[in-house]
């Protein structure tokens, strides 16, 4: 599904659908043509290969699938189109890991001469790696509970899930000692949406944000996020410091020892590596 590599595409251009679509009321009531431009971005060797369509998408299927999605659904807008229906590719499609979707409105209600308005995304499935910690109550349980409801999740498949560790608190706050993962996923929502999904999991953890670096039944953070180099006000991609924390270094070269940290130039083993040289000088 997710894949760094591959190119190969399968087109599916001009298909003609009629819908319901549109701001003003006699749009979404009368309705008119579409067209839509797809890109499916599949690995195509294997069938290639064999010659075997159950290694690739038929693209046929693919068409009704749109078709009949624009058909039985109505959204004002074409944004709204193209987010929801990329997604409900992705979903419907296993071999497909990334879309380029395209719909074209040649009978948008502009009292201008023109040719065509359209919208365009790409969307697709990422890789990423996630920390996972608990240092109150039944600390097992919450992790195991946040790893179940991420498995749950329908715009997430969990990956790999590494071992739990004890390690000390970080940050000098005293309190109970951390029991500590990380775990690696492919998903279809970007990064501030997983930050969401993460955060809510917290809350239904009754995750309390009183004190930083204090005690908390559940802690959840992204490490990385394909090779994206990302900052908001909420959000900071690569982890900021995640280098010197070997609770979660220690994790991430189990299940990922040649992840490689954008900015830092290094794999996750390395990483852990220089870590572990630097506490034996201290």
């Amino acid at each position: 599904m997710y894949s760094e590599w591959a190119k190969d595409e399968i087109r599916i251009e001009e298909l003609k659908v009629f819908a319901h679509h549109g701001v003003l009321p006699e749009e979404t009531r009368n309705g008119q043509f579409f067209y839509v431009n797809a890109v499916l971005y599949v690995d195509t060797a294997k069938a290639g290969k064999t010659d075997d369509l159950t290694y690739s998408v038929h693209y046929g299927e693919v068409s009704q699938f749109i078709t009949d999605w624009m058909q039985e659904n109505t959204c004002l807008l074409l944004e709204t189109i193209c987010e929801k229906l990329a997604k409900e590719l992705l979903l419907k499609y296993d071999l497909i890991y990334f879309v380029d979707l395209e719909i074209r409105k040649p009978h948008a209600p502009i009292p201008l001469p023109f040719g065509c308005v359209s919208v365009k995304v790409h969307r697709g499935w990422h890789k990423a790696y996630v920390a996972l910690g608990s240092n109150m109550g039944d600390k097992e349980k919450y992790l195991a509970d946040a790893v179940k409801a991420l498995e749950n999740h329908s715009q997430i498949i969990v990956k790999k899930v590494s071992d739990w560790i004890v390690t000390t608190p970080y940050g000098g706050v005293e309190q109970d000692d951390f029991l500590n993962g990380v775990l690696e996923m492919e998903t279809i929502l970007n990064p501030e949406e997983l930050l969401d999904a993460l955060h809510e999991i917290e809350n239904a953890a009754d995750r309390k944000r009183t004190l930083r670096w204090g005690p908390r039944t559940l802690d959840l953070d992204i490490l990385l996020y394909d090779k994206l180099v990302y900052e908001s006000e909420t959000l900071h991609i690569p982890h900021v410091d995640m280098q010197n924390r070997r609770f979660v270094l220690e994790p991430m070269a189990q299940i990922a020892p040649y992840a490689y940290h954008p900015v830092l130039g290094k794999s996750m083993k390395c990483l852990l590596q220089d870590l572990m040289i630097e506490e034996v000088g201290k």
